[in-house]
């Protein structure tokens, strides 16, 4: 009996969805579907560099969007933004939930806000 209380915890701790992709570090794709963006480690932060666009982004492959995310709390991050299909610059969050990452965020003090959401490329 004591043997299925340590057993069944571990089971649950690897087979749980929320644990398994609980790093935002990957390949994203845009809900659009005209922008990819790599997210990694930038040194104690994450930040995001674009993988992939159509030709009408204000944006080139390679350049960063996403600067300075620290995390705040479980599956969240706060930091700054540029959306590379308008080229807005923003400070706001970055929540995780499951394979979608929502990045949300305004300007001019709350007047102009925007919510983008990205999908875990396969």
């Amino acid at each position: 009996m004591a043997r299925h209380a340590l057993v069944v915890p571990f089971i649950l701790l690897f087979a749980s969805p929320a644990f398994a992709d609980a790093s935002p570090v990957g390949v994203w794709a845009r809900d659009s579907g005209a922008t990819k963006v790599i997210v990694s480690r930038c040194g104690a932060v994450l930040c995001a560099r674009i993988a992939h666009l159509l030709p009408t982004s204000h944006a080139r492959v390679g350049d960063q969007v996403l600067y300075g995310m620290k995390q705040t709390g479980p599956l969240k991050w706060s930091g700054s933004a540029i959306d590379p299909e308008d080229g807005a610059h923003f400070t706001g969050e970055m929540t995780l939930s499951g394979d979608q990452l929502v990045i949300s965020g305004c300007v001019l003090g709350g007047l102009i806000c925007k919510r983008i959401i990205w999908s875990r490329a396969k």
